[in-house]
């Protein structure tokens, strides 16, 4: 008996605060319309062509106010990536994604601020637990966000030259950045940074020779003398590999 008691209670309650949240949306819609200068529903064509009219202008004036919300992250997450605080900045740009999703840049600079937090994933608390995973999972993040930065805009250079270094140097993926820093020198043709990392990727997957080629195309193209000499010193160490093998 005490069961059903309390199963009644219960109901009771339930439908005590359906019908109150009932009554409250009723009361929320009435004051919608109120404010639209709708007091009732429209029925005739000219009452249907008015209230459209005047709930689009109040869609266009949320979508304006939600533009200038998203250029507002954009711009504080800039300021905290400027004063390399980039927790920070990776919040921000991520909040910056939710209204702008098909913003590469804003993709691009999620991977380089979250490159930045790899290198400062510690064992703060010294817990003697390692803090492997929290970097793994900072470098992944940058990976897709770099990966997706190139799927919006295929030819963004920055991004795949990111992938280049995030593969090469952070996982241990060369072969992974070969097809992306090949693609970007396709058409930034004078890039010698991303020659000096794909001739990298090109030494430790063991060809040898479009390493060396590489190398060769460095030192007779650019204008630093440092970099020809780097160009040809890396080739030397090349070619040993290759004679050795």
């Amino acid at each position: 008996m005490k069961k059903k008691y309390k199963t009644f209670a219960a109901i009771a309650f339930t439908m005590f605060t359906l019908c109150g949240c009932t009554k409250t949306n009723k009361t929320i819609i009435r004051m919608q319309k109120l404010e639209e200068g709708i007091e009732k529903s429209p029925t005739t064509e000219a009452e249907l062509k008015e209230a459209i009219a005047k709930y689009e202008n109040r869609i266009a004036d949320m979508q304006l106010a939600s533009s200038q919300v998203g250029v507002w992250y954009k711009m504080l997450a800039v300021r905290y990536l400027d004063s390399k605080m980039y927790g920070e900045a990776l919040k921000y740009f991520q909040k910056a994604i939710q209204i702008y999703p098909e913003n590469q840049n804003l993709f691009y600079y999620v991977g380089l601020c979250a490159g930045y937090m790899a290198k400062a994933s510690l064992d703060y608390g010294a817990t003697g637990v390692s803090s492997t995973t929290e970097k793994y999972n900072y470098l992944k993040l940058a990976e897709s966000a770099y990966l997706r930065a190139v799927e919006i805009e295929p030819k963004y250079g920055r991004a795949l030259y990111g992938l280049g270094i995030l593969y090469i140097f952070e996982l241990g993926q060369s072969e992974k950045a070969i097809p992306h820093l090949e693609k970007l020198l396709s058409f930034d043709t004078r890039n010698f940074d991303a020659m000096f990392i794909l001739a990298r990727a090109y030494y430790e997957n063991a060809e040898f020779d479009k390493a060396a080629s590489l190398y060769d195309k460095i030192a007779s193209q650019t204008k630093s003398e440092q970099k020809k000499q780097e160009a040809l010193s890396n080739k030397k160490i090349v070619l040993d590999a290759s004679y050795s093998k």
